[in-house]
């Protein structure tokens, strides 16, 4: 089954690129030919760009929004398409750090924009970023509120929300942590369908991450979720269940960095912050097929890290199940130093090595837990092994490296270093195991 996927994923990838490559050549030989490449279909504003903007930039950049700039109009826009060039260009922005080409590209919540839009976007800027046909009125886009949670559009508010104890936190200082016990209120067993962790008002950007454990009886429970900046929240797939036990409480683990961007850079201090939880739930009754879990799984000992000045390092782990499993998603974490990372797999029943993720321009300000469409996520025969690996980056080089004259080690405040995945789990039995790589193999037959 590993050979299947694998030459699945590998196939697909070359036929789609080599596919889109021709059809590109056999357009523009058309156009050439009949005389139809006219100015009409040089990207404008109007025709196309302000499409991509609205559809992919504009969350951000609005007025309220995390953005620094607001793109909500053409005369907002047309100063800044240079840099809106360069960023596109580079695959800086939108700011989804996942690697093309490599290992499974079937995601969901994948904000990167399509080669297509990439070029349009370039050959605007480079035609002098033109408006386009003045008769033509560009409609603003039907944006949620910047505060709103990320899947109220499709799920409706959530079920239930939990917050932290709210806390003061300072206009500046040091790292700051704060753990307590919070009451869920839930009285019996319910699956969770969706999560997401949001700080509320100006505390995004003092929020370096906040992890929730689920407390029971005195006894940690195992993981709710993690939250880490810029992360957009967790999709179960479905037909599977990560459990809210009855009586549960919460354990919150919440990491802050005073002095950041907002009302802190101003001097100010941000009363009562709150973190919430929210959580949508399978209606009462649903009967799940199989079971999942998010742990976290290290990369090595993050004591042993020791990155000298100007200097580079790297971590590795491993990691294995006694039956099989499914990887739903896949989250590296890291922090200032920290700038590539990468997920494997080796079956020993083949000796070969299935490349699954990259990200070679990772950063700690956009942290993405990178979920596996179903029919994508890797199957995990008994005994393969996941190979995990992180990049670290002290040198001046690393364009999110504060300092390069400093040691580093591991550690939790934000200038250490950590070297962990958080990955989504759903187990399998033998059976299920086979169903699920039966209904690929079927799947990939019929699209062939």
């Amino acid at each position: 089954m590993d050979k299947v996927n694998a030459k699945k994923r590998q196939s697909k990838g070359a036929s789609s690129r080599k596919e889109g490559a021709s059809m590109k050549k056999l357009s523009l030989a058309i156009a050439l030919a009949c005389g139809t490449a006219t100015a009409a279909d040089e990207p404008t504003y109007t025709n196309g760009v302000a499409d991509i903007i609205n559809n992919n930039c504009v969350v951000c950049h609005q007025k309220g929004g995390i953005g620094p700039m607001t793109f909500e109009n053409y005369e907002q826009v047309r100063p800044w398409a240079p840099l809106i060039q360069y960023k596109v260009a580079s695959r800086e922005m939108p700011p989804y750090s996942y690697d093309h080409g490599i290992g499974i590209q079937d995601l969901q919540g994948d904000w990167r924009l399509t080669q297509e839009d990439i070029d349009s976007v370039v050959n605007w800027v480079n035609a002098g970023a033109p408006y386009g046909d003045r008769d033509i009125v560009v409609q603003p886009p039907n944006l949620p509120d910047p505060n709103e949670w990320t899947f109220a559009a499709d799920l409706g508010q959530p079920n239930l929300i939990i917050p932290s104890v709210p806390l003061d936190i300072p206009a500046n200082g040091n790292d700051m942590w704060h753990k307590h016990i919070v009451d869920s209120g839930v009285t019996e067993d319910r699956c969770i369908k969706a999560i997401q962790v949001k700080p509320l008002g100006h505390a995004k950007a003092v929020v370096h991450h906040a992890n929730s454990n689920l407390y029971i009886d005195g006894q940690t429970g195992g993981m709710l979720t993690e939250y880490a900046m810029g992360k957009w929240g967790e999709l179960v797939p479905n037909e599977v269940c990560r459990t809210f036990p009855a009586n549960a409480q919460v354990r919150w683990d919440i990491h802050m960095f005073p002095g950041g961007v907002g009302a802190t850079a101003q001097g100010q201090m941000i009363e009562n912050n709150v973190v919430e939880i929210g959580l949508w739930f399978h209606e009462k009754g649903f009967e799940p097929k199989y079971k999942q879990d998010l742990s976290l799984y290290r990369l090595g000992n993050q004591a042993d890290i020791v990155i000298p000045p100007h200097g580079t390092y790297m971590t590795q782990g491993f990691h294995s199940f006694d039956h099989p499993v499914r990887i739903d998603s896949w989250q590296p974490h890291g922090h200032l130093r920290m700038n590539a990372a990468s997920f494997e797999i080796f079956h020993p029943s083949t000796g070969r090595t299935e490349e699954i993720s990259q990200v070679s321009k990772w950063s700690a300000t956009w942290h993405h837990s990178h979920i596996f469409s179903p029919m994508s996520a890797p199957l995990v025969p008994a005994g393969s092994v996941l190979i995990l690996k992180q990049w670290y980056d002290n040198t001046a080089d690393n364009p999110n490296n504060p300092d390069p004259d400093m040691w580093v080690v591991g550690g939790s405040r934000t200038g250490d270093e950590m070297t962990h995945n958080w990955l989504a789990v759903t187990h399998l039995d033998d059976e299920e195991f086979d169903r699920l790589s039966a209904q690929r193999m079927l799947a990939d037959a019929n699209t062939d």
